[in-house]
């Protein structure tokens, strides 16, 4: 199946493109950005060598689904969707800071646990905690912005303001959306039977110096969900939770001796395997939006976006 994990396009009035792990994002006349959602597949930091069928699809429409019914909560770069796999925004200045925040005690959270840390990012985690479990209060764990194929880093909010990367009240203003829209994507999830256990935002400030919500929101590849109806039974016997997140692909990976270190070698991705996660996502889709997830034409999805994008612009 054909998938789109590279892209040169040369829009008109196109000043630059910047290649993310997922996305690639066209600079349109320092006025719009034109991103777009690739099939590239990544885990700890790394892109994976096959593109996911649909995966990109998947990851736009669910964010623009979700960038639309939390814009009443928090102003957000989204103007339009022209193509299954773009999305067309205002241009910004990103901070150089994701906030990441958890609900539950999860994935990178967990396993540092695990370890015999109980503290993360500067925030203290209780004792007697099992995987899984729920803080009492949502936590804000930020992450440095990951460049030039360097890991994202953990940081606290300490260190954010010591080092200036954001000021202080605009840091204030972050924690505020942050804990806002988690607030609202777990009414939403909680809608769908599902919890939302922990996500990232990254904010920017537009031409006007507000500052607004960038990129994607509440995907499985920035999110991660458990089923609502199960949860408590899970962690009361210790199993383990049904998530509907990439962790599986992690998990995958950490089996077969990958996380993303030094010298470790990527393990081989079937079709089989690649038919498997493309299957997963679109469950995924389907789960957090409460939809049928209909599947784009992707005979020459190269054509279909330039085509899509230039009538977009050209009807402005």
């Amino acid at each position: 199946m054909k998938t789109i994990t590279n892209t040169e396009f040369n829009f008109k009035n196109q000043i630059s493109k910047y290649s993310g792990k997922v996305r690639d994002v066209y600079n349109i006349n320092n006025e719009y950005l034109v991103m777009i959602a690739s099939d590239r597949l990544s885990a700890f930091d790394v892109i994976l060598p096959k593109g996911i069928p649909y995966k990109g699809q998947i990851l736009n429409q669910i964010a623009c689904k979700m960038l639309n019914e939390t814009s009443h909560i928090v102003p957000n770069w989204l103007i339009d969707s022209p193509d299954p796999n773009v999305s067309i925004g205002e241009i910004c200045e990103p901070f150089k800071v994701e906030m990441v925040i958890r609900g539950y005690l999860s994935g990178h959270a967990a396993r540092l646990y695990k370890s015999g840390a109980r503290e993360i990012c500067g925030v203290k985690m209780p004792d007697g905690m099992i995987e899984n479990d729920c803080f009492q209060i949502p936590i804000i764990t930020p992450t440095t912005k990951a460049i030039n194929g360097q890991h994202d880093k953990d940081i606290s909010k300490e260190e954010i303001l010591k080092q200036k990367i954001v000021s202080y009240d605009d840091y204030k203003k972050l924690e505020e959306y942050t804990y806002k829209l988690f607030n609202e994507g777990s009414k939403i999830a909680n809608s769908q039977g599902l919890i939302l256990v922990d996500t990232k935002y990254e904010f920017g400030k537009n031409n006007n110096g507000e500052i607004i919500l960038i990129d994607e929101i509440h995907t499985p590849d920035s999110s991660r969900y458990f089923y609502l109806d199960n949860y408590n039974e899970l962690q009361k016997s210790k199993s383990p939770q049904k998530q509907l997140s990439k962790e599986f692909v992690r998990q995958w990976l950490i089996s077969k001796g990958f996380q993303g270190k030094d010298g470790q070698v990527i393990p081989e991705m079937n079709s089989e395997y690649v038919k498997g996660v493309s299957n997963r996502y679109i469950e995924l889709y389907e789960k957090i939006t409460g939809s049928n997830f209909v599947k784009s034409d992707i005979k020459d999805i190269h054509s279909r976006i330039q085509e899509n994008v230039e009538n977009y612009f050209q009807s402005k």
